[in-house]
């Protein structure tokens, strides 16, 4: 029970990010960041190493292995590569753009999709039980994070945010997204 209460700290820490972000206090936005990510992945951590052990297949390991690496590599992309990491997570105030590209073109917030799969793909790697537990509510956690983000937060931080509201579906991609999306990888590819 500790580490889901830690792992909860950890989101709540996470959401001072943005205030901070706002007030434009330097040196608390890197250390809440850091803070936040820290208590919720010593939090999954310790969830994924406790517990009884589900009585899963032997292969679904293997696929939580694959779904893992995969989730991983897609929300280090969406939250380290597609947005620019030193504006948006250690230089004092907001980031000075809107990244509407890559994964953003999709939906909103990409990195809700492969958080929730990186829980349930560690899910099939640990087996754990306690993990299985408290994964639904760091999803509706991460959930709930996003959409205050985007109803308090980003529209004050973003010009041009209440347009890409508009354009572009918050979790769940829509004919429109998918389109941009696809074209937007075409593009990426001709460039090369």
């Amino acid at each position: 029970m500790i580490y889901v209460v830690l792992g909860t700290t950890g989101f709540l820490v996470i959401h001072l990010f943005d205030v901070i972000s706002l007030k434009r206090w330097p040196v608390l936005k890197p250390v809440t960041w850091i803070s936040g990510s820290s208590l919720l992945l010593y939090a999954l951590v310790k969830l994924s190493t406790q517990g009884e052990e589900l009585p899963l297949p032997g292969w679904s390991t293997w696929a939580g292995w694959f779904l893992l690496l995969t989730s991983l590599f897609l929300l280090v992309h969406s939250l380290f590569i597609n947005l620019p990491f030193q504006k948006t997570y250690v230089a004092s105030g907001v980031g000075d753009r809107l990244v509407t590209s890559g994964l953003y073109t999709l939906v909103r917030h990409p990195g809700v999709h492969w958080f929730s799969l990186a829980l349930l793909s560690l899910v099939l790697v640990s087996r754990s039980g306690y993990l299985l537990a408290a994964a639904p509510l760091f999803i509706v956690l991460d959930v709930a994070l996003v959409i205050i983000q985007d109803r308090f937060f980003f529209t004050r931080m973003f010009s041009g945010y209440t347009h890409y509201q508009e354009t572009t579906p918050m979790l769940i991609p829509n004919r429109q997204s998918i389109k941009a999306f696809v074209n937007s990888l075409a593009s990426s590819i001709e460039i090369k």
